[in-house]
């Protein structure tokens, strides 16, 4: 198996979408790849089944933010504050995506825990909600107002988001890291009633956090990158090899 890295600057929230999608649809019989990167400008990111009508579109626009639809489910994220991981990876390992999905989680926590040694509280997330009856709530139109099981938590609130899609026999998984409290900012770009909204604020308070607030200071995403990277090597027993550049990568989606 050949484990391939790419870590990208900024890029579109389009752009972002199209390369996850690109790599997926590209990807090599015995070949896994992990990319790292952020977003410019600012970008609201819904569900594959997301309503677009959850959105106060102008509001959003007015702010200099993108908007895309993810082709992973779940619910809408403010990428902002973040690195965000994508793995790309055929399903031929006997591994469900379900165990992938808990294999990734851990590999990113050896990474955070390389970044910093004060992230060691970092653990999975032990209960999974009923989604069924959490998506008839108005407060289920976001991402981080409630975690999930195996999803990495500090001390009981969500630090990171993740998704998975199959796409034939390839799994693409990705998620946002989050490096500071930007993301909040979501609710004012929801078309709920104001009652709804405050109590999603309170939740995001009470059920997010994310690295400036756990370890007091700006975060370096470099970095962070080179740990989350050293994190999957250690885990996962492999090297990787550097692959597309960002120009390359760029330049495939012209």
């Amino acid at each position: 198996m050949m484990w391939k890295f790419i870590k990208n600057e900024f890029m579109s929230g389009t752009d972002n979408m199209k390369t996850d999608l690109l790599l997926a649809k590209s990807l090599e019989y015995d070949e896994t790849i992990l990319r790292l990167y952020q977003w410019d400008p600012y970008c609201i990111s819904l569900g594959a089944n997301q309503s677009m009508e959850d959105l106060l579109i102008e509001n959003v626009y007015k702010d200099n933010i993108e908007i895309v639809k993810r082709p992973t489910g779940g619910r809408a994220i403010l990428h902002s504050e973040e690195l965000t991981y994508s793995i790309i990876s055929q399903l031929k390992t006997g591994l469900s995506p379900k165990d992938l999905y808990k294999e990734i989680n851990v590999a990113l926590i050896a990474g955070l825990i390389n970044f910093d040694d004060n992230l060691r509280k970092l653990d999975l997330h032990k209960s999974q909600p009923y989604f069924p009856s959490h998506y008839k709530e108005d407060k289920s139109a976001i991402c981080f107002s409630l975690p999930s099981k195996n999803e990495i938590s500090f001390c009981g609130k969500k630090l990171v988001g993740s998704a998975q899609r199959r796409i034939g026999n390839v799994l693409l998984q990705h998620g946002s890291i989050l490096c500071g409290a930007y993301h909040k900012n979501l609710c004012n770009y929801l078309a709920l009633p104001e009652s709804t909204l405050s109590l999603l604020r309170k939740e995001m308070d009470n059920n997010t956090t994310d690295l400036k607030e756990i370890l007091f200071k700006e975060i370096e995403i470099d970095e962070l990158a080179e740990s989350i990277k050293s994190g999957f090597e250690n885990h996962f027993a492999i090297k990787f090899t550097d692959h597309l550049n960002q120009y390359e990568l760029t330049s495939t989606l012209n």
